[in-house]
This record gives structure tokens, sequence and C-alpha cells, in this order.
């Protein structure tokens, strides 16, 4: 019996940016009865919240049951827990103010030259390039887009994967991930998933072989490749459909 399942968010737990749906709130705090539930993703504290925390306080959710719900932030360079009246934030890794600077004008550069820079298409107050604290996230279309046309901007990856290459070119002292549908993931090299994975495991005092990992993102290259480089027993998924019926399964056996 695993003790942990820990989460992807977009496209595992819901549609790309926004709030998980009424039977995902559901599943997860039925399941907040048997596991630690650690999501763990490159946004930003505020969207946890939005797009989860949020949800199953709508649908029921105990201050007592959020104690067993670990939200791993910036690809678990920031760990928050609930501590039965309000979150706070065990640690927090931050990039250095010449380090945003620099990751932020190498993706805006490579964006440019290869023609993927479209400002013109951004919601007013929006932004392609997010300081996330400890990572920087470019989204080619911006945190407010459509749905449908985030994932029609590059639903192979392959426009986010020469803007990768390039960034490697002019700052390879950085790291780069493709996630969610149009976004790119910069940080220190080592500050990914592996290494909000190994917080999981200190903060939890738990082993690998505790954790069942849910992804979209698995392949190599992805921001959820990095987990299944370290021997966590992980679950390919499409969509939250999937997640859901994984779930269901789950439960149905306990």
């Amino acid at each position: 019996m695993k003790k942990v399942l820990a989460f992807d968010i977009d496209q595992t737990l819901n549609v790309a940016k926004t709030p998980i749906t009424d039977d995902i709130a559901d599943l997860l705090i039925k399941c907040l009865e048997h596991f630690e539930i650690c999501p763990i993703s490159g946004q930003k504290f505020d969207q946890f919240l939005v797009q989860i925390v949020n949800r199953m306080e709508d649908r029921g959710v105990t201050k007592e049951a959020l104690k067993h719900l670990h939200l791993f932030v910036a690809q678990g360079t920031q760990y928050y827990r609930h501590n039965g009246t309000d979150w706070e934030q065990v640690y927090n890794y931050p990039l250095t103010d010449e380090q945003v600077a620099k990751i932020s004008e190498t993706m805006e550069k490579a964006a440019r030259e290869l023609g993927f820079w479209e400002e013109d298409k951004l919601a007013p107050g929006d932004e392609i390039i997010e300081n996330r604290l400890s990572q920087v996230t470019f989204s080619a279309l911006g945190q407010k887009a459509g749905t449908e046309a985030k994932y029609a901007w590059d639903p192979d990856c392959k426009k986010r994967e020469k803007i990768v290459a390039r960034c490697k070119e002019l700052a390879p002292e950085f790291g780069y991930e493709i996630g969610g549908t149009t976004s790119i993931n910069a940080m220190i090299p080592g500050m990914n998933k592996v290494f909000g994975m190994t917080h999981l495991l200190e903060e939890l005092h738990v082993e690998k072989s505790d954790i069942l990992y849910f992804g979209d993102m698995t392949q190599p290259g992805g921001n959820d490749y990095p987990v299944v480089e370290m021997g966590i027993d992980t679950i390919t998924v499409r969509n939250h459909e999937d997640t859901a019926y994984a779930l269901r399964g789950i439960l149905g056996v306990i």
C-alpha cells in the first residue's frame, strides 16, 4: 500500500489553468482519508489555492483533512503545509535578482529570434515571462489566454523544444523544462521535480516505494520525467479524466 499520492497539476488534475472539477475535488478529499496528497507543479502558490484548495473547500474538505495536503510549489522549490488554521511556508529557495534577469532576457531573446514572441496576443495586464521566485516561467500566450488557444499553440511541443535548445546555447548555466500547454520553466540545474520529490521524501519521512506519482509530461524533456528517472512509481495520464479513473480504482480496493 502506498502512503503518498503525488500529482502534477495541469492536464493531470485539471484542464490547464482552470480549477479542478467537482469530481476530482471529491476524489482528492476521499484520498485524504488514506494518503498524504502532494500536488507538485511549476505554478505559484496562489494558483494552487485557486485551482485545487478552494475547490476542495467548496466541496466540504475539513481543516483537519487539509493537514494531509502538501503543496510543493514551483516544482517543489517551495513547500507549504496546513497547520489546522492556515497555510504556512516550510521552505523557499528563491533565485537571485541577477539570475531572474538573466533567465528572462535569455527566454525573450530566444523566443524573438525564433518568431515565437507573441506579445500582441496577451490579455491586458498579462505577461509572457513570470518570476515565480525559485523559477522563471515562459508562457507563450500568457496566463490568461483561453484553453483552446493554449492547446492549439504547441500541441507537439516542437516550438518549445526549439526555444529550449536556443536558451541552452545562450545561457547553458540554467536548466529548462517543458510543462503545461505553452510553458517552459527555467531554474538552477537540479531545482526541478527531483529537488521537490527529494524534499517530499524528507519532509514526509517516506521512501520512494511509498509514493505513486501521476503526470502527463513523463516523456524525456517533460517536467514530469525527472520523477520517472528517480525510480518513483509513475502513472502517465492524458488528462484529469484518466486520473479520476485511476483514483476510483485505487479507492475501490482500499
